[in-house]
């Protein structure tokens, strides 16, 4: 279940840790292009927006109550609403690839004070995937939830990423109408033309992992790094970190895990992701339980122990270390917390096992 639930944990170059690489097809919506028209479904909260007003700037965010990062980035991004909502910017949470959308009203209605801005649905009305999802998400290339367009007051497209990743600079900038679009742009065009040589170099990678040539895929994987400029770097960890515990050199890998929660601490999903990893990778045979459990608390505090997926991730760390009452009553929360039926029906399933006092397999 973790593995599925967290695959959205994307950006422009998803470097996770089952070592797949997410690059989205030729985007047709770039920065520097007029936003799409809004062709949402019904307005869950807050007054409907019909069209982008000039003199007011827009974030307007994909989600879906399914996916954990979204549920980890809402809070941060409600913050950045209480912030800037009095200099002229409206945040959308535009519902996206949603499972059952009769499950949104009472989501956001539960986030209450966390979840302060307009809410929508798609509009459906020709089918999947929704109008929304495919005149911008599809149209700009983006695959992976949650992800966000910031719209400048001109309505031109001035920033497209993972919403904990917006820089409030950049956000400023854009409300002080001090913004470079054209600048913004061109990097952007050229990022793009990047990824075909990336697509190659990470092809290579992908084949030498799976023939377990760690040397080659270190190799190849120091090459694609030469294609990213500085700032990007980090995205190679994750995979670097797949190439350590193939080679099974544990005092690099927990010390390269370390280092990437550490530059995360403000991300609770990415605690949680590298703390599962440890816990249940069939391929790790020195598990660091006790780094396994700093992650946790850490992603346990990052999310205020609201989230069923990290509660059943430390539950299972704790049960792990002989503590079985702690487990249960971990496991317990995240099923009161679960509001997916798929979900919930699974944490049931490890909360009995542990009852028995038996580890549940990881799915």
């Amino acid at each position: 279940m973790k593995r599925k639930l967290t695959k959205t944990l994307a950006t422009l170059f998803a470097f996770v840790a089952g070592g797949s690489l997410a690059l989205a097809a030729e985007p047709t919506l770039k920065i520097g292009d007029h936003a799409p028209k809004l062709q949402t479904g019904k307005w869950i909260q807050g007054d409907p927006v019909k069209d982008f007003e000039k003199g007011k700037a827009y974030i307007v965010e994909f989600w879906a109550t399914w996916c954990p990062p979204c549920r980890a980035s809402i809070p941060h991004l409600n913050e950045t609403y209480q912030k800037y909502k009095d200099k002229d910017l409206i945040v959308i949470g535009q519902d996206c690839w949603e499972h059952d959308e009769s499950l949104v009203a009472p989501f956001v209605k539960k986030m209450g004070d966390r979840m302060t801005y307009r809410v929508a649905l798609d509009d459906k009305g020709d089918g999947d995937p929704g109008k929304m999802a495919e005149t911008w998400m599809a149209a700009a290339g983006r695959d992976g939830i949650p992800s966000a367009f910031l719209v400048d007051k001109k309505g031109l497209i001035a920033w497209i990423g993972h919403p904990m990743e917006m820089k409030e600079s950049t956000l400023e900038s854009v409300l002080d109408g001090k913004f470079d679009v054209q600048n913004a742009a061109a990097a952007y065009e050229k990022e793009q033309k990047n990824k075909a040589q990336l697509e190659t170099a990470w092809m290579g990678i992908q084949s030498a992992i799976r023939q377990k040539n760690w040397d080659q895929a270190q190799s190849k994987l120091d090459d694609a790094a030469k294609l990213l400029p500085e700032d990007q770097q980090s995205m190679l960890d994750m995979t670097r970190l797949k190439i350590l515990y193939g080679k099974e050199d544990y005092p690099a890998a927990y010390k390269m895990v370390s280092k990437v929660s550490e530059a995360n601490k403000d991300n609770p999903m990415m605690q949680n992701e590298l703390a599962w990893q440890i816990a249940t990778d069939p391929d790790i045979k020195d598990r660091d339980l006790k780094l396994a459990d700093t992650l946790a608390n850490r992603a346990y505090e990052g999310s205020k122990g609201k989230d069923p997926a990290i509660l059943d991730t430390v539950a299972r760390i704790k049960f792990m270390q002989g503590k079985k009452d702690d487990a249960i009553d971990l496991q317990s929360k995240a099923v009161d917390l679960a509001t997916d039926s798929q979900m919930k029906k699974q944490l049931e399933k490890t909360l009995e096992s542990y009852k028995r006092g038996e580890l549940s397999k990881a799915d």
